[in-house]
């Protein structure tokens, strides 16, 4: 039993493939449920989904005003039904038949907490891998964390451990060192990722680099304080 939560923004040509694609991973299994946070697409981006919602269940949740995808994922979680939760992007670069390997994975570990796909083969621009392997190594030695690619969406967590952490804009990037702060166990698997078909990213680079450094301080601190706490 998990909850899948997808936040999209303007992806109207991705959300048909997307969603066959999912369905298509789980021909094996019934009991889970697919939630879309729409988070104010200007396209036909919620039309579309409108439209699927009669096709196959899935939960729509609308944003009123563009909130981004940390927020919008703590909204698909905050309306999930289950106690585990699988989180992936809606731009088609995530391949849906990951999930049940990352599904079989945490099942079987039951000592685990998070399972976290590393994006072994990476199909962006030249400038957005050497950014990310660059906010990669940086993270990794200052928390710690182990994590070659801890922006990777595609990821299988325990919901309640999530919301116990602080909250802030930019924690789906942390969850590894959140969860091994905490003194969760963690494993990481190689997962697929695909050049984008349609649309365009739509956060800049150099602006995520720029947070991702200010939010790996409060990541820090958000840990530390869970320590001292336990003391």
């Amino acid at each position: 039993m998990f909850s899948i939560v997808i936040p999209i923004y303007n992806e109207q040509d991705n959300l048909v493939l997307l969603i066959d694609e999912v369905k298509n991973s789980l021909i094996n299994y019934n009991d889970y449920e697919l939630i879309f946070v729409n988070d104010f697409s200007t396209d036909d981006s919620l039309k579309i989904l409108e439209k699927e919602k009669n096709l196959i269940n899935i939960k729509i949740i609308n944003n009123e005003k563009n909130l981004g995808q940390s927020y919008s994922v703590l909204k698909g979680i905050k309306k999930s039904k289950f106690d585990t939760i699988v989180t992936l992007d809606g731009d088609g670069q995530n391949n849906p038949h990951d999930i049940p390997k990352l599904i079989e994975v945490y099942n079987k570990n039951i000592d685990t907490f998070l399972v976290s796909g590393i994006r072994a083969k990476r199909k962006d621009s030249l400038i957005k891998i050497i950014s990310s392997r660059i906010a990669n190594f940086v993270r990794s030695k200052f928390l710690k964390d182990g994590c070659k690619d801890t922006g990777c969406s595609l990821k299988v967590f325990d919901k309640n451990i999530f919301l116990k952490f602080d909250f802030f804009d930019g924690i789906h990037r942390f969850l590894p060192a959140l969860f091994i702060g905490f003194g969760y166990k963690t494993l990481f698997i190689n997962v697929d990722h695909r050049k984008r078909k349609y649309g365009k990213s739509n956060y800049g680079t150099f602006k995520r680099l720029i947070n991702g450094l200010k939010d790996m301080v409060k990541v820090k601190k958000i840990i530390n304080k869970h320590k001292i706490v336990k003391l």
